[in-house]
């Protein structure tokens, strides 16, 4: 972890309530897919804990969906605005534990991490399949990135306004050897048994330091409780207690 001030190149919508920004800075700790920064936020308290969707040498891009004051906020922010941020935050996704033909599933929120997922994936010679999940056809995002890698992908909404209908289960294939996934909590607990291979689950929750201090996001595992901030975000299948 370390904290450090970064700038705010691009801000720009996605969907409706769905942002992309990029900033620009020291990205020296980031060293997995799936690990996140927390954003200190002029007048809240509480830093912002936010995934990391994408890195290079340059800087770094995160997705967020506005639903406080917070993220409302966020919203305003223009380029040239300078943030307080500490980086490398949680564990990130093992890449080496992944299979040859990893799936990789993200639903809504969850969706920004599995792309850098996907493209560690395939820089280690690996092959990732991507199956993204949305409540509807305005809610989608990121599809073409993931099809501009290359990836095989699969988009899943509630509504059957879009692609295939249900839920990122209603889309699994047959052939994969190994799963991530990142989502809201039914999302992993349905993934979890809908899948025949072991797997890793990155778990989306409401934190207070974000680095371990405060015991405010623990999960109960096999074992003991394990913070997610700072054991996590992603823990393993077989580990979990439901």
């Amino acid at each position: 972890m370390k904290q450090g001030i970064y700038t705010i190149t691009e801000n720009r919508p996605l969907t409706a309530d769905v942002w992309e920004m990029r900033l620009s800075g020291d990205t020296s700790p980031l060293t997995a897919p799936g690990q996140f920064i927390n954003i200190k936020l002029e007048g809240f308290f509480l830093r912002r804990p936010i995934s990391v969707c994408d890195w290079d040498e340059a800087g770094l891009t995160i997705i967020y969906k506005v639903v406080g004051r917070g993220t409302a906020a966020m919203v305003a922010m223009g380029p040239g605005q300078r943030l307080d941020v500490l980086a490398g935050l949680g564990n990130g996704f093992d890449v080496g534990k992944c299979g040859q033909r990893t799936l990789v599933i993200g639903g809504g929120a969850g969706v920004p991490p599995m792309y850098g997922l996907a493209k560690a994936l395939l820089a280690a010679g690996k092959t990732p399949v991507a199956i993204l999940g949305f409540n509807t056809e305005s809610e989608i995002f990121y599809e073409d990135k993931f099809r501009a890698l290359g990836v095989e992908t699969a988009v899943t909404t509630v509504d059957g306004s879009y692609g295939v209908k249900g839920f990122v289960t209603a889309a699994l294939p047959e052939a994969y050897d190994y799963f991530c996934a990142c989502g809201p909590l039914p999302m992993l607990k349905a993934v979890s048994a809908g899948t025949s291979t072991s797997g890793l689950l990155s778990f989306e929750e409401r934190m207070g330091c974000g680095f371990g201090a405060c015991m405010g996001c623990s999960c109960e595992t096999k074992y003991g409780s394990k913070r997610i901030c700072k054991d996590g975000p992603v823990l393993e299948k077989e580990e979990i207690i439901w």
